[in-house]
């Protein structure tokens, strides 16, 4: 492929080099070389691309704590990618979005619940999103040992949450502690996993731009990392250099940025002054050699130059396209994701007994709380007045009636009689909370008054005073939460919540099979709930200390892992090979899990590790294993954990990873050990004691 590569290059005029750095590659016809265009989304679902599988939102994957759940969902999508892409050049489409070239999965990490692009990454945790992220790459790039299925790209490296409204102009600036600790652990993991691109972000970190950064980009991916794939930037994000961050005086001073630390496409338009940087001397051609070089391998591993037919996935076609066992398999993701937060004297799941049920709520025919962003489109999206009104087809002595009753953005101009119709009721069933008009990307979310960010976690105000009163009136209420990101609620709002995501286009469905029991929810949420915004750090500062599971000191409203069920669980026997943890240490560690009530259900054991006395700066405790078991009603099962020294190791102050002297505990539970009110009857945990 080197070979082929240099030959390749060899032929072309600096001209067609330079036009093959842009995201928008030019033709050359004379070298059978088509135009091609990078652009590709596949965030949850081959996206902007027409028909596909609408899979749930990446946030609600990892509610699943299920990595190999999600790698069958990306090696599902990777097929429709192909398929797609298979149909579209045959036909001479090769636009934005029919392409091989994915710009996912996005691993930052949620340190804040106001971002509206949280609900696109795995959450809060570096080790879920770093198995989370893995997983979607080795189901997109496949296991042929000569040619990638797509390509992945792992994005956006590094350092950035938000605000969306600064993303343009902000520093991140972090400690190194927390840079190594926090921010980088899933990138490392997926350039150690073989992803194929790597998106450099728009901001600065430590007074860098992302995308021409010594730090980032030599220092640590190529150098430290020994990353060898393509780098590319976010769209637009190099011209900020000049416009916004104030780095370089000019395009061409740009382009030289860039290009001499190894950004290698460039989204959008600022490549197009290659050539004059080449005359001005700021680059050489040796440089855009380099670049080429790596995107060119990508085009080889993809088979792009290989002859019609000859490829591993040259005859996926039309019929791979929401196969049944997509669509199947979205159901399965979206019922696997719901978090079940609150279940008062067990009203869930709802039983075949005579009763009049009235669906409320904003959310109940909003198809927006079933896309997130970056989604494709399906023909047949389920919402929750269509799962549940399908779910009662064959259940006459149920009664069902249906109104709005609330306004998604706003508070009602007219309530009228809607909050009276619970009393008519002998349960409600309300769909309220969020979709992606009220948060998301700068640009795409309509509704939100600071460019898709959130500036408050609590249910919006109307729909929080329209719920109290529906509660007054003293009919039983199952919430139906929406949204990609922590909703701040009263613990007594409703009798049971649910917290269902972005669920995908079987969502509906999904929540029905819930609701009525006949799916056990299993979900775990993969990021705290905290109890109200005033618990939350200034938005701009990017140090960790009081965020998330791991730095917060306060009670949160639900805990990170945590997730209830319509069964009991037991832990119990916890074992461990050793009581003490040197550099070449290899631990085994055992418990056995009961299912102690009356129905199959999963449950998801987690591996914490916590230093007894913590230093300034690390974590309190951290995520270190996770399994997800199913048992049969009265069954158990021994339950084994592997740890090794590197699972007792943190970074200190320099950013050095080091097995530091102490008593560490190591905790299995269903949750993670934070303090919650809502959470401590239902918590189960055992832990041990080790010395380092």
């Amino acid at each position: 492929m080197e070979k082929r590569i240099r030959e390749l290059i060899d032929k072309m005029t600096i001209e067609e080099k330079a036009s093959q750095l842009l995201h928008e590659s030019a033709a050359i016809p004379r070298l059978n070389i088509p135009e091609y265009d990078w652009w590709s989304e596949a965030l949850h679902g081959v996206a902007r691309a027409g028909i596909a599988t609408v899979f749930p939102q990446a946030i609600a994957m990892a509610a699943t704590f299920d990595d190999s759940l999600v790698e069958k969902v990306a090696s599902a999508i990777s097929s429709e990618a192909r398929a797609k892409y298979n149909l579209a050049s045959t036909k001479g489409n090769r636009s934005r979005y029919h392409g091989l070239t994915f710009w996912t999965p996005n691993v930052n990490i949620f340190r804040d619940p106001r971002w509206g692009r949280g609900q696109e990454t795995y959450g809060e945790d570096p080790f879920l999103t770093s198995k989370m992220g893995v997983a979607f790459v080795k189901g997109l790039q496949g296991d042929h040992p000569d040619r990638m299925k797509v390509a992945a790209c792992a994005k956006h490296y590094a350092v950035h949450s938000g605000p969306e409204e600064l993303r343009h102009v902000f520093d991140a600036k972090v400690s190194r502690q927390d840079l190594w600790e926090t921010y980088l652990p899933a990138f490392e993991a997926l350039v150690k996993a073989g992803v194929e691109s790597v998106m450099g972000a728009y901001n600065r970190t430590l007074g860098e731009p992302c995308c021409g950064s010594q730090l980032l980009m030599k220092d640590i991916l190529r150098g430290r990392w020994g990353f060898k794939g393509h780098y590319v930037s976010d769209c637009w994000a190099i011209k900020d250099f000049h416009e916004f961050h104030k780095v370089t005086s000019s395009p061409t001073e740009s382009v030289a940025l860039a290009l001499s630390m190894g950004c290698d496409l460039n989204c959008g338009c600022t490549y197009q002054f290659v050539l004059a940087a080449v005359k001005e001397g700021l680059i050489t051609e040796e440089q855009i050699d380099l670049s080429l070089s790596r995107l060119l391998a990508t085009k080889f591993k993809l088979g792009m130059f290989d002859e019609p037919g000859s490829g591993p996935y040259d005859e996926l076609g039309a019929e791979t396209i929401r196969a049944a066992e997509h669509i199947q398999l979205a159901r399965e993701v979206a019922e696997k994701s719901v978090v079940l937060l609150r279940n008062q004297n067990n009203l869930l799941p709802l039983n075949d007994e005579p009763k009049k049920i009235l669906l409320i709520g904003p959310g109940a025919t909003n198809i927006h709380t079933l896309l997130g962003n970056y989604h494709g489109l399906s023909p047949q999206l389920v919402t929750v007045l269509e799962g549940v009104t399908a779910k009662l087809k064959d259940k006459p002595q149920i009664s069902l009636d249906y109104t709005q009753g609330c306004m998604m953005y706003s508070e009602n101009l007219n309530t009228g009689w809607t909050i009276g119709m619970a009393e008519m009721a002998d349960v409600v069933i309300a769909v309220f909370g969020l979709d992606t008009a009220m948060e998301g990307e700068e640009g795409d979310a309509i509704a939100a008054a600071y460019k898709g960010d959130r500036k408050a976690i609590e249910l919006p105000q109307w729909q929080l005073k329209y719920l109290k009163a529906m509660k007054e009136r003293g009919t039983p209420i199952v919430l139906v939460l929406t949204g990609g990101s922590p909703i701040a609620i009263p613990e007594d709002l409703a009798d049971a919540v649910l917290m269902t995501w972005y669920s995908g286009e079987q969502g509906g469905a999904a929540i029905a099979d819930i609701i009525f029991g006949d799916v056990v929810p299993s979900g775990k949420l993969p990021l705290t709930f905290p109890k109200s915004t005033s618990q939350l750090p200034p938005y701009e500062d990017y140090a960790m200390k009081g965020r998330t599971y791991r730095y917060m000191n306060e009670e949160p409203l639900y805990p990170f892992g945590f997730g209830l069920s319509y069964t009991r669980f037991s832990i119990s026997n916890m074992k461990m090979s050793a009581s003490s943890v040197t550099e070449n240490s290899k631990l085994s560690m055992s418990c056995v899990l009961s299912n102690e009530g009356s129905c199959k259900a999963d449950e998801t054991l987690q591996l914490y590790v916590a230093r007894d006395k913590p230093g300034d700066g690390d974590p309190l405790l951290t995520l270190r294993a996770f399994q997800r078991v199913c048992l049969k009603a009265g069954e158990s099962k021994t339950v084994n954990f592997d740890l090794s020294a590197r699972d007792f190791m943190f970074v200190n102050a320099k950013g050095e990873k080091a097995l530091e002297p102490g008593t560490y505990r190591v905790i299995i539970g269903n949750s993670s050990p934070m303090a919650s009110a809502e959470a401590r009857g239902a918590m189960k945990a055992l832990e041990h004691r080790v010395s380092v």
